[in-house]
């Protein structure tokens, strides 16, 4: 932690003049209420906070009704086009009776909304638990419907939502870590590791030659999962992108190598019932896990005007939180020099 006579080095209102008021500071109880009201629902008044902090979603009380659930997009980050992009994906899976949670649609087909400077979306309420990794049959089973999911998303292509490549997720990202949040007194290391980081990134990226960038859900770890009736419900699909296929299999694995490769066959196993995987992308499984954590650092320094993530993340303005960083990411720069993973 910082020491009692120095101030904090990353400072919000520093680097952001307007931190001290945030768009979200607007989602009063009845600012959210009348929302909803306004895309006719009747609200009984009932309003729950749930996890999210790159964008606010609510559990709210429906009259006479199950509650239903809504988000109301963070400003200024994705267009409607690109919104709208993610709802249609949603609804392409759900045509095929795939177990995804779509936005509702009110009685004119529509599922984005805006209200007073918000795009916002409602869903049906979903139970569940995250799935049990370290069961095989369930990363079998993830594998089979991870592999219907892709076979749709590569029927066409998204026009407006980005592409997730070393350009956007590592060159672009560490810009504002660099100038606005890092440390002075690392700010030399930083930069020397994240250059090699990158340019090992690049050379992984080369060495899987040509490959396919498709329709992605883009942030498929087990917290937007919901594990019921014995199967996977894929929900949240706000980071949905153009990436290599990949990118929604490698965060089910853990584990040492071994442990691994074990995951990884089963998975493909499911998968490759439904769609094709070219092999040459195992060796991204490295680089893409140093990409999200290059991108997790920078997101969190972006946010950090949103009184939220102060919050949720009281370590990242220390100096322990960096070193800690750097330690991770030397870690992960000598693991992508490994041999990427192969299947029995």
């Amino acid at each position: 932690m910082n020491s009692p006579d120095s101030k904090p080095f990353f400072n919000s209102e520093e680097t952001d003049p307007s931190a001290s008021r945030h768009p979200f500071d607007q989602l009063t109880p009845d600012f959210i209420l009348d929302a909803i009201d306004h895309h006719g629902f009747q609200t009984d008044g009932r309003i729950l906070t749930l996890n999210s902090y790159e964008n606010r979603v609510y559990q709210i009380g429906i009259e006479d009704q199950q509650p239903i659930i809504a988000k109301f997009y963070r400003p200024q980050r994705w267009s409607k086009a690109q919104i709208q992009e993610e709802h249609d994906f949603c609804f392409e899976l759900e045509a095929v009776e795939l177990p995804v949670v779509p936005p509702l649609k009110d009685p004119d087909g529509q599922s984005l909304f805006e209200y007073d400077g918000f795009y916002l979306a409602l869903f049906e309420r979903k139970g569940g638990h995250a799935p049990e990794l370290d069961n095989l049959d369930n990363l079998f089973t993830l594998g089979r419907f991870l592999g219907r999911i892709h076979a749709v998303a590569k029927a066409r292509s998204f026009k407006f939502r980005p592409q997730l490549n070393p350009q956007t997720f590592g060159q672009e990202r560490i810009k504002f870590v660099i100038e606005e949040a890092i440390p002075f007194q690392l700010k030399t290391a930083y930069q020397s590791l994240v250059a090699d980081v990158l340019n090992w990134i690049d050379i992984l990226w080369q060495q899987a030659g040509e490959f396919e960038f498709i329709r992605t859900h883009g942030d498929c770890h087990p917290g937007n999962i919901l594990w019921r009736d014995e199967n996977p419900h894929f929900v949240d699909f706000d980071d949905a992108r153009s990436a290599p296929a990949i990118q929604d299999l490698w965060m089910l694995l853990s584990g040492d190598k071994t442990n691994r490769i074990t995951q990884l066959s089963e998975v493909l196993e499911g998968y490759q019932e439904f769609c094709d995987f070219n092999l040459r992308e195992l060796c991204l499984i490295e680089a893409l896990r140093a990409l999200r954590m290059i991108n997790h650092t920078a997101w969190i320094a972006e946010r950090w005007s949103d009184p939220a993530f102060p919050k949720a993340f009281p370590q990242f303005d220390s100096i322990n939180y960096w070193e800690q960083h750097i330690l991770d990411l030397r870690a992960q720069f000598a693991e992508m020099q490994e041999a990427p993973l192969k299947l029995y």
